[in-house]
């Protein structure tokens, strides 16, 4: 009979299996999965199991006995930190085991065991939840998004910048406009024939009279003086 023996033995003492179990334990924890031989990976999923029993209590008596088995304390608060999350809707199984084959040295059993979370069935919930919402319930949401952003002074500004582009717009075309009126009312006023005609008459009015004048003595004044002379005589 083997009563009231625990455990497998591993061809170790106590104190060395105990040792080696505590230094993995810790990095089980600390990586969230390890590999080792089957026969380990099924000693450690119990103590693993045991921690985090003692992490879901998570009183002060029940910390100082997981420090007394795991080595780091920084692996201590992040387990009961994250032990009611995780593992707060499971009872049990809080690991797995995987087996992948045989070691190429010793042809020992190999496996993973790693920690098995509940945030799957949390993401599933939330997804049902959305699904269940009505057709009613997103256009209201989505009506009420609308007015906020058209509430805020960012949506307002680019309102009013807009408005300005719009009027800029407007007065540069009124303007386009107007300057073509104009050149259509002022081209039959003046011709290119009168504007040729208008400067040369400007000039020849002030020279012509001065060249007459100097130039030309008149005849008729020498005549008289030289009667003027005979009946002096």
């Amino acid at each position: 009979m083997r009563h009231r023996k625990a455990g497998v033995k591993l061809n170790r003492t106590s104190s060395h299996r105990d040792a080696m179990f505590r230094n993995m334990v810790t990095s089980l924890f600390k990586h969230e999965r390890i590999r080792t031989t089957d026969v380990k990976a099924k000693e450690l999923r119990r103590w693993a199991d045991n921690l985090i029993t003692l992490a879901k209590r998570g009183d002060v008596h029940a910390r100082r006995q997981a420090l007394s088995i795991i080595r780091e304390k920084d692996v201590v608060h992040k387990l009961f930190a994250e032990a009611a999350e995780r593992y707060g809707a499971v009872s049990g199984g809080y690991t797995r085991i995987v087996k992948l084959g045989r070691r190429p040295g010793d042809a020992a059993p190999i496996s993973l065991i790693e920690l098995i979370f509940s945030e799957d069935d949390k993401k599933k919930k939330k997804k049902t939840k959305k699904t269940k919402k009505t057709k009613a319930a997103v256009e209201k949401k989505q009506v009420a998004e609308k007015k906020e952003v058209k509430d805020t002074p960012a949506a307002e500004k680019k309102i009013s910048v807009e408005e300005e582009i719009k009027e800029e717009k407007e007065d540069i075309a009124l303007k386009e406009d107007t300057s073509e009126d104009k050149a259509v009312v002022l081209e039959p006023e003046v011709s290119v024939e009168d504007a040729a005609e208008k400067p040369a008459e400007k000039a020849a009015e002030p020279t012509a009279p001065e060249v007459t004048e100097k130039s030309e003595p008149e005849p008729e004044k020498a005549e008289d003086k030289k009667e003027d002379i005979g009946s002096k005589e």
